[in-house]
């Protein structure tokens, strides 16, 4: 018997091929997509030019190509490369193997199934998938978001959610090995048994609300200042919404953006004077125009109410009633308040980048009381304080997530307030819009929430903030130099009338 490299005795009229020129005249009858001649030079090549037929049937190349990566060894193995030219920008490439033997004076390839790709077997055939115009992202509704196409997920419309669809782009990318298309390995009945190139996925779904989305879009896009909305579902934590208008720049500032809260940290300043047990929601105290506690001298806005509840000094927004409260608290006991409330939590969301917000221990009383009116160093996101929200809301801790299908990663988790101090603070938000400074959306039904204005720089400029939730719908809006809340007001109020 001849050795792989060694050439079978010549015949009288023309010399027989080596084992590497049958390897090479097969691959290129393979390529050229003649089975007949293929099939001739394997040792079946009924079987061989019948499953070679099949193949280029099914898989309708443009072209193929085929080439040896390896001299034929003493085994007999030839090594070779095998492309697909499936179409504009479908081009699949692999490594495969030929087996010679001896066959009389000559040689030929062993043939198996195996020969056109290593994971098909006898009786099957392989097919290609088009995913083309395929959801790749749907919303919680079913409705898609984005769609294969060759270049990837593509928005369905962009302006539905433009901070978000880039990263679910990527994700579902990353899911479907970044093409419209793949290639399957299919038994008789035409089933899909196995995937050989590219991956079958289905659609993800995401907590997405098209319906809240619009209406938190519409609502930012109306005004000319920058201005941002961030909309959660207490119950699931899903990200229901994310917004934010062109003057807010292209950084996904709604997620991970962090400003001073202004007076909604008294929610978390409210929680922690309840959680320590040094007033309570109708505890009467002074609400004075001005107050100076320690060196530091804080003012209202225009405004003193006298002696009256917390929950009234919360729902008007009373500077000197938190202040001169705070300042006998214990050091961290607003960053702990703070942190039962989710704003030191830190979460991984697969496609987009969030953060909370930084609320660290007062380094002295001073600060502790700029604090406590949301100035100071404390500073959170419309994210975060969104995430603050729905924890009242839900009276848990809330894991926000985008995705029904994929987890969110609990990097920094935190435990919600007890109950106790969860339904007073309910009842204070709830005062703030029914006769409080957010009486504004009395009339959107039961909403309850807090309004902020926190100056900024030199204090000549301020953003204006409402936070807040209306049944299983929490938010956070935030307009940059409103010089008031007013503003956000509107645009939450604009956001609850397109919800319901």
């Amino acid at each position: 018997m001849p050795s792989a490299d060694t050439p079978a005795p010549a015949a009288a009229d023309e010399p027989p091929l080596t084992s590497a020129g049958v390897a090479d005249d097969f691959l290129t009858e393979f390529a050229s997509g003649r089975a007949t001649a293929a099939g001739a030079l394997t040792d079946d090549p009924e079987a061989a030019a019948t499953q070679l037929a099949h193949v280029w049937r099914t898989l309708a190349p443009d072209s193929v190509e085929a080439e040896l990566t390896a001299a034929v060894d003493q085994a007999g193995i030839a090594r070779f490369t095998l492309t697909w030219h499936l179409g504009p920008g479908r081009d699949w490439t692999y490594e495969n193997v030929l087996h010679l033997v001896a066959h009389g004076d000559t040689w030929r390839v062993r043939w198996a199934p195996a020969v056109v790709h290593p994971r098909l077997p006898a009786g099957h055939g392989l097919v290609v998938h088009d995913r083309t115009g395929a959801p790749s992202v749907r919303d919680r509704t079913g409705k898609p978001l984005l769609t294969w196409t060759d270049d990837g997920p593509a928005a369905v419309r962009p302006a539905v959610a433009p901070l978000l669809l880039p990263g679910m782009g990527r994700v579902a990318n990353g899911r479907g090995g970044g093409q419209a298309w793949y290639v399957a390995v299919v038994n008789q009945r035409g089933d899909e048994v196995a995937v050989v190139h590219g991956r079958r996925t289905r659609a993800l779904t995401a907590t997405l609300s098209r319906r809240v989305q619009r209406a938190a879009q519409a609502a930012v896009d109306a005004r000319s200042l920058p201005a941002m909305l961030v909309a959660i579902q207490p119950s699931t934590g899903d990200v229901l919404a994310v917004a934010q208008n062109g003057a807010a720049g292209d950084a996904p500032v709604a997620l991970n953006g962090l400003y001073p809260p202004g007076s909604t940290f008294k929610v978390a300043t409210a929680a922690a004077i309840l959680e320590s047990g040094a007033a309570g929601p109708d505890t009467v105290l002074p609400c004075p125009g001005e107050v100076t506690v320690g060196q530091r001298t804080v003012h209202n806005a225009d405004f003193a109410l006298g002696d009256v509840p917390l929950r009234t000094a919360f729902a008007h927004s009373c500077n000197t009633t938190f202040a001169a409260l705070a300042a006998d608290l214990p050091p961290s006991s607003l960053a702990g308040a703070a942190d039962r409330l989710g704003l030191g939590a830190d979460f991984g969301i697969p496609g987009i980048t969030t953060e909370a917000g930084s609320v660290r221990p007062a380094a002295g009383g001073a600060e502790r009381v700029e604090n406590s009116i949301g100035q100071g160093t404390v500073r959170v996101s419309c994210f975060g304080l969104a995430v603050l929200t729905a924890t009242v809301a839900s009276g848990q801790a809330v894991t926000p997530r985008l995705w029904r299908e994929l987890d969110t990663s609990v990097n920094a988790g935190y435990q919600a307030p007890s109950p106790d101090v969860v339904a007073a603070l309910r009842a204070m938000m709830r005062e703030v819009v029914s006769a409080g400074t957010g009486s504004a959306l009395a009339g959107y039904g039961e909403v309850a929430g807090k309004t902020g204005t926190a100056q900024v720089g030199d204090g000549s400029r301020a953003h204006g903030w409402f936070v807040g939730y209306r049944g299983d719908l929490a938010f956070a809006t935030l307009v940059l130099d409103a010089s008031t809340s007013a503003p956000a007001l509107e645009v939450t109020g604009a956001f609850l009338a397109a919800t319901g």
